[in-house]
């Protein structure tokens, strides 16, 4: 029962909650993390905001560990499987036209069939290929 954390967790679920609820009332947009990115990269209108939220995804781990001295965040080893699998989820983003934020979090809370589809079908697949590994 170590990991049991329900009030880290409600307060982490409710900050990630708060900035899709703001992102969507504020300029309409759905917080996908794949979608964000990659029109960061590939388009020049509204970079400036998404280049602003890809930072506070990386920058935020790194500001509460400097406040909290209790939390811990790893990051992956950049080798040929990581970047193979970082290659394969993102084919994988673009043919099921979102990723886990943007179905899991953004779709379902908006009652879309399609993302509760397809977040059915990702966490089906994750549950088995994690027990298989």
């Amino acid at each position: 029962m170590d990991n049991f954390t329900p009030v880290s967790a409600l307060i982490g679920g409710s900050l990630i909650g708060l900035g899709t609820l703001l992102l969507l009332v504020t300029l309409g947009r759905i917080a996908g993390i794949s979608g964000i990115v990659s029109q960061a990269i590939f388009q020049r209108a509204g970079r400036d905001w998404r280049l602003a939220f890809v930072a506070g995804l990386l920058l935020g781990p790194m500001l509460v560990g400097l406040v909290l001295s209790d939390f811990s965040y790893s990051t992956p080893d950049l080798n040929s499987r990581t970047l193979l699998a970082g290659l394969l989820v993102g084919l994988g983003t673009a043919w099921g036209s979102g990723c886990t934020s943007g179905h899991g979090i953004c779709g379902i809370g908006r009652f879309s069939p399609r993302s509760v589809a397809a977040t059915l079908m990702f966490m089906t697949t994750g549950v088995v290929i994690a027990s298989l590994f």
